[in-house]
C-alpha cells in the first residue's frame, strides 16, 4: 500500500510548499511517500496520506526559487524529485551549489523548460476580440497549447500588460480569466470556437515585410518559433511562402544595395590615387608621408614611424606586429632579436629576405618606459585599424602573391581576427582584397617559450610556415614569368 499526496491543479507551488514542509518536520522520508495531482491516477490500494502538522525548516533561497518553477514542468514526477532533493539538501545544504550533483541538474533542467515555456507564451498568445469593440472594456480570447503547466505562473505578465481590458486565455489544462481586474483560473475549459479578426490581415502584412530573407535560418528560426505554435500563430500561413521565396528576394536585396553617391565615390577614389601615385613615383615621399602620420597617439612617444623595406613587385609580403625598441631607433624593420631570429630561419629554408617586402602593421613602437628600459605593449584594435590605412597603400603598391602574417595583431589587421592563432597559424586565408594570407606566429613569442622541448616545437612549426611561403611564392613568381613570355610569343 502506497500513502498518496495529491496537490491541486491550482495554486500547485503553495500546496507543494506546504505539504513539503510539513513532510520534512514529520521526518516522512522520499520512499514512504508518493506525490501526483487530481489527474494522477491510483493503485486499488493506495491511500491518501494525511498532511503533518505544520512546522518550520530552513531551506536556500535558491532551492525555493528552483521549486517554485519547477512544480509547474509536466513530468508527473516533479513533485517527489523536488521532495527527495530536498531531503537530501536538509543534512548537505552545499547540494545547491555542487554542478557535479545529477539529480540537481535534472531539476535545473526542468527549470530551465519552464522558463522557456513561459517565454513561449508571453511570444506566442495570439487574442482575437470577442465583445463589443464600443464596450467601456473590450473583451478578448486566446487558444493556446503549453507545453508545461505555465498559465498560472504567468498570468501576472498578461494582467500587468492588459490590465485595462477583460481577457482569456484557454488551453487544454488550465485557464486564465481576468474579468473587470480580478485574475482567476478554471480547469478543463473546452477551446472556444473564437471569431475571425479583421486586424489579422494587416499584422500578416507587417509581418511578411520585416521578414529578412537574407537572414533566414531555418532551423534557429524553428527553435524560437516551434512547429508546434503554429497552428495558433495567424502570421505562420505565411512562412512556407517567405522560406521558399527567400533565395531570390535576398538576391534582390544585394542587387538594389545602395552604393556610394557619384560624387562622394569620384572624391574618395581620387583621394586614394593622389596616395598610390606619390608612393608610385618616390619611395621617399611615402616614407615623408608616413613620418608625420598622426593618425593614432602612439606618434608622440615613438622615435619614429618604421616604414615597410623590400622590392616593390615582390611576391612575399612579411608583415609582422609592430617595431621593437631596436627598430624604433634605427626606422627599419626586423633589426632586433625577433628579427635575428627570423633571419636564421629564413636562411634555413632558402628564403632570401631581400626579395621580399616585410613591413609590420603597426608603425609606430608602443611601449611603457620601466626604468631605462621600454617594455613592449600589444597595440590594441583602435590603434591597429587607424595604421591599418599604411598596410592597405603597401599592399596596393606591392601586389604580392602571398602575405606572410606573423603574430596576432598582423592577422587582425589582415584579417579582421586576430584570435585563435595557434589553432589558425599554417593556414592561408584572404584579405579583403583577396590577397592569400598565410598565418604564422610572431619570432618574439618563440623567444618568450620558456621549456626546451616546446621552444623546439615551435621553431619547426615556423620553419614550416616559412617554407610553405617560399614554395607559395616561388611557384607564383614561376607562373607568372610564364604569362609574360607567352604574351611576348605571341606579340
Amino acid at each position: 500500500m502506497s500513502r498518496i499526496m495529491t496537490l491541486p491543479r491550482i495554486g500547485t507551488a503553495e500546496a507543494w510548499r506546504d505539504a513539503a514542509r510539513a513532510h520534512m518536520v514529520a521526518g516522512t522520508p522520499p520512499d514512504q511517500i508518493a506525490w501526483g495531482d487530481t489527474t494522477t491516477e491510483r493503485g486499488l490500494f493506495d491511500e491518501q496520506a494525511a498532511l503533518p502538522p505544520a512546522g518550520k525548516i530552513t531551506v536556500p533561497r535558491a532551492f525555493i526559487d528552483m521549486a517554485d518553477r519547477v512544480v509547474w514542468h509536466s513530468d508527473p514526477a516533479r513533485f517527489a524529485r523536488l521532495y527527495a532533493f530536498l531531503w537530501r539538501l536538509r543534512d548537505a545544504p552545499h547540494l545547491m551549489s555542487d554542478r557535479g550533483d545529477a539529480d540537481l541538474a535534472r531539476l535545473r533542467a526542468m527549470e530551465k523548460s519552464v522558463r522557456r515555456c513561459q517565454h513561449k507564451m508571453k511570444a506566442f498568445v495570439r487574442f482575437r476580440e470577442i465583445g463589443d469593440p464600443a464596450a467601456p472594456r473590450r473583451s478578448f480570447a486566446a487558444w493556446f497549447e503549453p507545453t508545461h503547466h505555465t498559465v498560472e505562473p504567468t498570468a501576472q505578465f498578461f494582467v500587468r500588460r492588459f490590465a485595462d481590458m477583460d481577457w482569456r486565455i484557454i488551453t487544454p489544462d488550465i485557464s486564465a480569466v481576468f474579468d473587470d481586474g480580478t485574475l482567476r483560473f478554471l480547469e478543463d475549459q473546452p477551446n472556444p470556437q473564437l471569431p475571425d479578426d479583421a486586424s489579422e490581415a494587416l499584422w500578416i502584412t507587417y509581418f511578411q515585410n520585416i521578414f529578412n530573407p537574407a537572414r533566414l535560418k531555418v532551423q534557429a528560426m524553428q527553435s524560437e518559433m516551434p512547429k508546434k505554435y503554429w497552428k495558433n500563430l495567424p502570421e505562420a500561413a505565411a512562412i512556407p511562402d517567405l522560406i521558399a521565396g527567400a533565395p531570390a528576394r535576398a538576391r534582390t536585396m544585394a542587387a538594389s544595395a545602395p552604393t556610394l553617391a557619384p560624387r562622394r565615390a569620384a572624391s574618395a577614389q581620387s583621394q586614394f590615387k593622389r596616395f598610390v601615385s606619390t608612393w608610385d613615383g618616390s619611395d621617399d615621399a611615402f616614407v615623408a608621408a608616413l613620418r608625420g602620420c598622426t593618425r593614432c597617439p602612439l606618434h608622440r612617444d615613438a622615435t619614429q614611424a618604421v616604414p615597410g623595406a623590400g622590392p616593390r613587385d615582390a611576391a612575399l609580403m612579411i608583415v609582422g606586429e609592430q617595431p621593437g625598441d631596436q627598430e624604433d631607433l634605427a626606422g627599419q624593420p626586423f633589426v632586433g632579436p625577433a628579427g635575428r631570429l627570423f633571419d636564421e630561419m629564413a636562411m634555413s629554408v632558402g628564403l632570401d629576405r631581400s626579395r621580399a617586402y616585410i613591413t609590420n602593421a603597426v608603425k609606430h613602437f608602443k611601449f611603457t618606459p620601466r626604468g631605462k628600459r621600454r617594455l613592449h605593449q600589444r597595440p590594441n584594435s583602435d590603434e591597429i585599424s587607424h595604421c591599418r590605412w599604411w598596410l592597405d597603400a603597401e599592399v596596393t603598391c606591392v601586389a604580392p602573391k602571398l602575405i606572410l602574417a606573423m603574430g596576432a595583431v598582423a592577422a587582425e589587421a589582415l584579417t579582421g581576427n586576430g584570435k585563435d592563432l595557434l589553432t589558425r597559424r599554417g593556414k592561408v586565408v584572404e584579405t579583403t582584397g583577396g590577397t592569400p594570407v598565410l598565418i604564422t606566429v610572431h619570432p618574439s613569442y618563440l623567444l618568450r617559450i620558456p621549456d626546451a622541448d616546446k621552444k623546439a616545437e615551435g621553431l619547426a612549426w615556423f620553419k614550416q610556415d616559412l617554407e610553405a611561403a617560399l614554395r607559395f611564392a616561388e611557384g607564383a613568381e614561376r607562373e607568372s614569368k610564364r604569362c609574360i613570355e607567352g604574351a611576348e610569343r605571341r606579340a
